[in-house]
C-alpha cells in the first residue's frame, strides 16, 4: 500500500473526500515528524510507538574501491508495533 492507496482507503472508511481524506493523512504524517524532530516519542496504544535514536558514527568501506570510509552520527527514526498490531498480523 503507497500513499495514495492509504489516502482512497481512509475517505472510504471515513466517508471523507479524497481531499479531506489526503489532508488528514499529511496532517497525522507532519504531527509524527514534528515530534520526533523535537524528541518527543508517539505512542499510539494499540498500534506502536515511533522513536528516535541516536546511531554513533562509524567507519565503513566503500564495497567498489575498498577504501575506508567516516559514516557521521545521525539520528535515527524506528518504529515498535504494539501487541494489538502484532497479534492481528499473526492472527
Amino acid at each position: 500500500m503507497n500513499k495514495n492507496d492509504l489516502v482512497s482507503t481512509v475517505a472510504d472508511m471515513a466517508e471523507l473526500s479524497k481531499a479531506d481524506a489526503a489532508r488528514a493523512v499529511d496532517s497525522v504524517f507532519d504531527s509524527i515528524t514534528a515530534s520526533l524532530k523535537t524528541g518527543t516519542e508517539v505512542r499510539l496504544v494499540g498500534f506502536g510507538t515511533f522513536s528516535v535514536a541516536r546511531r554513533k558514527a562509524s567507519e565503513g568501506r566503500n564495497p567498489r574501491t575498498g577504501e575506508k570510509i567516516h559514516i557521521p552520527a545521525s539520528n535515527q527514526a524506528k518504529f515498535k508495533a504494539g501487541k494489538a498490531l502484532k497479534e492481528s498480523v499473526n492472527s
